[in-house]
């Protein structure tokens, strides 16, 4: 069975192995045989990880300073193995890095990529991709005929599911030629975030409607409550609320999350264009006649700067009786056994736009 090289994203924060390697590596056992890769020296908590999701191998390479390079350094590994072990395919997360990994490899290779992939299947001639093309408006089978299938995935399109392995560790010798690297420059932090919006499964997004900057924490805050990752609008990333780099719209970031809440958003078409793809779309605004509202599955009208609070106290409050409940592991709604984060468990959806008074009293 010949492998799949699986590039493997690590959280900026916390250094840990990110949930779109889980799910990469979930796609790469339907297509040969699993091999995760590291650009820096894998530890026994990474290893384990891969391993529970299927990977034979952990090839590592790069060194101390590889953070500085992280598109080079990645690019040169998946280069070289690619070259020695002829996989039946390489798979990478649909990020900036991933990306920019993919297209340069498919140069030096001289290889067919293959880009917004949300499911894929092995067949006679070659991996087959499933891609998400217009908007999410059509699904289109597609497959590469010339050298190996670069395979670019939305991996929050994915569901990973675990089939343990004992993986061997392996380090590709040799380091990358420094004259050959772009190095990242700017301030410390910048770039880093815990989680890629691009990739991740809940996004939180606070826009003008939140009224101030010291209000737009609340957005940071539910983002960690929920595992998710947060971002903003145009108008908050021009107010200072909200780093570039993190910001929802056409000429930003494009997301395609599960769970998609929008906190003080009216919903622009610049906006709606980045977001309006997500499974569910929770908003919360005052305006009663905000665009957002036309697309999402569930509406808050009512202040932002009172709904969340209370949302974030019925997180905690729900949190707090799981762990008392029979049968039920504390904590299951922060990191799960995967290393992952689970949702907490949210309202059913409702056929018109929840107001405060909703949220007064316990309605169960």
């Amino acid at each position: 069975m010949r492998p799949v090289l699986v590039l493997v994203e690590r959280d900026a924060a916390g250094g840990g192995v990110c949930r779109s390697a889980c799910a990469l590596l979930t796609l790469a056992r339907r297509l040969g045989a699993p091999a995760a890769v590291l650009d820096a020296p894998a530890d026994p908590a990474a290893v384990a990880l891969l391993g529970r999701f299927g990977a034979g191998t952990v090839w590592t390479g790069g060194d101390d300073g590889a953070g500085g390079y992280p598109a080079a350094v990645r690019l040169d590994l998946l280069d070289r193995l690619t070259r020695r072990l002829n996989p039946a395919a390489v798979l990478l997360a649909s990020n900036r890095v991933g990306r920019e990994v993919a297209a340069r490899l498919a140069v030096r290779l001289r290889a067919g990529l293959l880009g917004d992939i949300v499911d894929v299947r092995a067949e006679p001639g070659g991996p087959v991709a499933v891609q998400s093309v217009l908007g999410g408006a059509y699904l289109v089978e597609s497959a590469v005929v010339r050298g190996t299938p670069l395979l670019v995935v939305r991996t929050e399109a994915v569901a990973a599911s675990a089939a343990p392995a004992a993986p061997v560790v392996r380090r590709l010798a040799g380091t990358v030629s420094r004259d050959r690297r772009v190095r990242r420059v700017g301030p410390p932090g910048a770039g880093a975030g815990a989680h890629d919006l691009a990739t991740a499964a809940v996004v939180v997004a606070g826009g003008h409607g939140l009224g101030s900057r010291q209000a737009f924490d609340l957005v940071g805050q539910l983002a960690d409550a929920l595992g998710g990752a947060a971002g903003g609008s145009h108008t908050a990333t021009e107010l200072g609320w909200c780093p570039r780099r993190d910001r929802i719209d056409q000429l930003g970031t494009i997301v395609h999350p599960r769970l998609y809440l929008a906190l003080g958003i009216s919903g622009s078409v610049r906006h709606r264009a980045a977001m309006q793809h997500a499974e569910t779309i929770v908003a919360i605004d005052r305006d009663p006649d905000a665009p957002i509202f036309g697309i999402a599955d569930l509406g808050v009208v009512g202040d932002v700067r009172q709904v969340v609070p209370a949302l974030l106290a019925e997180i905690r409050r729900r949190r707090q009786s799981a762990t008392t409940r029979p049968g039920r592991r504390p904590g299951s709604h922060g990191p799960d056994h995967d290393g992952h984060r689970g949702s907490p468990d949210l309202p059913p959806q409702h056929a018109r736009p929840v107001t405060d008074d909703d949220l007064t009293e316990d309605r169960r």
